[in-house]
């Protein structure tokens, strides 16, 4: 019953000073608000990378064609042709652990179809491009090892080309000219939009890689060589294993070319985007260390103006701890509630932000709950010191105190 007692005074006592209260708890409110909003932000920020990462296929390892060395000048990646479709079919057959692979080709070329043009970027890949890409089809299909064997002249086309050499007509079964060579469209890609660079993924015309090699551009490198692990436990070792084939192939003692996998992208990419939570969590957490200093100062000042009532319910039996408990009570009862009402806040203000920016916001839960119980520790330390005192006030002096 004692504890039940100690409670209903506390609230008695917060209760008779409701605007002070609100105004304590106000500090807290703010911080808390300002903390789930900006992680809400932040976090449905580096969601988005993810997903965008995601989207560019899953267990992803890409090889870059070209670091190269030549009396004392030095390039990067990109920088040589370094990379065949022979050292493609050597990864394929000797490293373990990959279920995909396609040596790729990049080119812009003038697209004429349908009495209309467009200049678009053309890629030549094998048929696993899809699936290492996670590309799904609207309509039609990839084109088969078959057509890779065969050099066909068959297409697969991004929505983006499509409306641009389409419009109102179902391309499936048409016929585009790169080079003034025709090509059948055999397949509708499912729309992706803009990459982490800003790059329209649709804005694409697939080909098999030795159509383009033979047929459009005569060459004998590919830009890069695109794998697929079998999951993403295996990554780190396929692209071990890929870095040692080549090197034995190139017989070079420098790496001439670069090796990427999704993991290393993916922490590229979310890097900012992680920062920025931090940076924002932490401007944020100051409202919160405010608002505990305007908690212990109104519980001094509590202590203060009730020191009398302090020394009247010791006069009538109440201990020093029970006087701790009581103003400890009140502090995070104050702490608590702000909290509470910071994270609704939050919540909602991440709400408008969503719908009147377009930004992707996510909450997680688990700051929630951390939210809460930070403004409850929050008010344990800025109302320890306060209470303690009120605890070891004198009683006589306490009642003589006006």
């Amino acid at each position: 019953m004692r504890i039940l007692a100690t409670f209903r005074i506390a609230g008695r006592a917060l209760r008779r000073n409701k605007m002070r209260s609100v105004l304590t708890m106000l500090g807290i409110i703010i911080g808390v608000g300002s903390v789930i909003a900006a992680v809400s932000i932040t976090t449905g920020a580096t969601k988005q990378v993810e997903n965008k990462v995601t989207a560019m296929g899953l267990n992803v390892i890409t090889i870059f064609s070209g670091n190269f060395t030549s009396g004392g000048t030095r390039g990067g990646w990109g920088s040589a042709p370094t990379l065949t479709v022979e050292d493609a079919k050597a990864i394929q057959a000797e490293v373990p652990g990959i279920i995909g692979i396609s040596p790729e080709v990049r080119d812009r070329e003038q697209i004429l179809a349908n009495g209309l043009n467009w200049n678009t970027q053309t890629l030549g890949e094998s048929p696993d491009f899809a699936q290492i890409r996670n590309w799904d089809f609207s309509a039609g299909a990839m084109f088969s090892d078959q057509d890779l064997r065969t050099l066909a002249k068959v297409a697969v086309v991004g929505k983006t080309v499509t409306d641009q050499l389409f419009p109102g007509v179902n391309p499936l079964g048409q016929t585009l000219r790169i080079r003034d060579i025709p090509f059948k469209i055999i397949g509708l890609l499912e729309p992706k939009g803009f990459n982490l660079w800003g790059q329209d993924q649709d804005d694409v015309v697939i080909i098999p890689y030795t159509s383009h090699m033979r047929r459009i551009t005569s060459r004998t490198f590919v830009n890069s060589i695109l794998v697929q692990a079998a999951s993403a436990d295996l990554i780190d070792k396929v692209q071990d294993d890929i870095t040692s084939v080549l090197l034995a192939r190139h017989r070079s003692t420098e790496q001439d070319f670069t090796v990427r996998n999704q993991v290393e992208l993916m922490q590229a990419a979310t890097a900012t985007a992680r920062i920025m939570s931090v940076l924002l969590g932490a401007i944020a957490s100051v409202s919160l260390v405010v608002g505990g200093i305007g908690i212990m100062n109104i519980m001094l000042v509590s202590v203060t103006e009730r020191t009398r009532e302090i020394g009247i319910r010791m006069a009538v039996g109440a201990r020093g701890r029970d006087i701790l408990v009581q103003f400890l009570i009140e502090a995070v009862t104050l702490s608590l509630a702000g909290g509470m009402i910071g994270v609704v806040l939050g919540v909602i203000a991440t709400q408008i932000v969503a719908a009147t920016t377009g930004w992707p916001t996510v909450t997680p839960l688990i700051w929630v709950g951390a939210a809460c119980v930070s403004s409850a520790f929050i008010g344990i330390i800025s109302g320890f010191y306060p209470a303690w005192k009120a605890s070891r006030l004198d009683p006589i002096e306490a009642l003589r105190y006006e």
